[in-house]
């Protein structure tokens, strides 16, 4: 599945507008087709999302299910990722009330909602509840056969969670295809696989088979693409972190790109743990990626900088920083495009 390109969508986003939790629902309206007609967020209710977020796209901001019914929406989306995936409790009725108006629901947490029956018996003919967050069917053990294809595989890592791996995977994507290479964006969370419908939610993969789901999307699309941006989850920095290393085992990537947010310099829910200079965090990739020296190098080619809580002359001082700092090219994909990142990409050998 994927989101509906014809049907009209609310994004259920309370205090995830301006807060720390709502990537999904600010990725959809950055980067979905499907028309979107309310976002529902009781914080920031009546306001500008433009001017909040930066997104140009000028969706009304309301303040409750039942406000955004003027706008007649079909789909309502959860649009936050909470830590530990849980749906806040302020959240039922929200929910119940979309239901009970006709709406079908996306649920991008980690609570299944769609084998529950309290929410089956208010579902009418037609209504939907699509649970993104499933492991899929017939995975096994990694085996690193990815290692054989001859596709570049591009792989975000970062330094933290939520700072846009796959806003930077996503401009690739477009960056490549733009220039006339085959190129296919591999999802890898809830937010992608609504947005491209197919991947894996690999925070819902057992751990044993966790690296085998990679590899066997990467193996199912790897011989018919130039290049698959591979959408990176969480980091190797995270104490709390499980995805990383599977995604780097079965994806076997050809290239990194690293993203960081400008000035970061703890982890943002563990401030006792330090991001160490961006130097050491390469080394480390590199050294996880190319296990120790028993396989071939892997590259990190450039950094992907996350500015977006900075003015643009900040932006760019950050930019220019970093890259003296690393040597690597440098550039926030999402505010300046994602070509200096493709060249990095495409100048390093496979």
């Amino acid at each position: 599945m994927r989101l509906p390109l014809n049907q009209r969508i609310a994004i259920l986003l309370h205090e995830g507008t301006t807060g720390t939790q709502g990537k999904t629902g600010l990725a959809i309206l950055r980067y979905s087709e499907a028309p979107i007609v309310a976002v529902i967020d009781k914080v920031t209710a009546g306001r500008s999302l433009p001017e909040l977020t930066g997104i140009k796209r000028d969706v009304p901001i309301v303040e409750s299910v039942t406000a955004a019914l003027a706008y007649k929406p079909e789909v309502l989306v959860i649009g936050i990722a909470p830590k530990g995936g849980a749906v806040p409790d302020d959240y039922w009725v929200e929910i119940k009330d979309a239901l009970e108006a006709g709406m079908s629901l996306v649920n991008g947490l980690h609570t299944p909602l769609a084998t529950m029956a309290e929410l089956n018996a208010i579902l009418k003919p037609g209504q939907l509840i699509w649970d993104v967050r499933k492991e899929p069917p017939n995975i096994e053990v990694a085996s690193g056969m990815a290692r054989t294809l001859p596709c570049r595989r591009v792989l975000t890592v970062g330094t933290d969670m939520a700072i846009g791996k796959m806003s930077t995977s996503l401009e690739l994507h477009w960056a490549a295809k733009l220039r006339g290479w085959r190129s296919k964006f591999i999802a890898t969370g809830q937010t992608g696989l609504m947005l491209e419908g197919d991947g894996i939610a690999l925070d819902a993969v057992r751990v044993d088979f966790a690296a085998g789901a990679v590899e066997q999307i990467v193996m199912r699309y790897g011989k018919n693409y130039d290049i698959l941006q591979i959408e990176g989850q969480g980091s190797l920095l995270h104490p709390g972190s499980t995805a990383t290393l599977p995604l780097i085992r079965g994806s076997q990537p050809t290239q990194l790109v690293l993203v960081h947010r400008a000035g970061q310099t703890h982890n943002r829910n563990n401030p006792h743990v330090p991001i160490p200079p961006l130097t050491k965090v390469i080394q480390m990739y590199e050294s996880v990626a190319s296990a120790g020296g028993a396989f071939g190098k892997v590259p990190v080619v450039g950094i992907a900088l996350n500015t977006a809580h900075l003015d643009e002359f900040a932006a760019q001082e950050a930019i220019a920083q970093t890259t003296a700092e690393t040597g690597l090219a440098c550039t926030d994909p999402v505010r300046f495009g994602a070509g200096l990142l493709l060249d990095a990409v495409m100048r390093s050998e496979v």
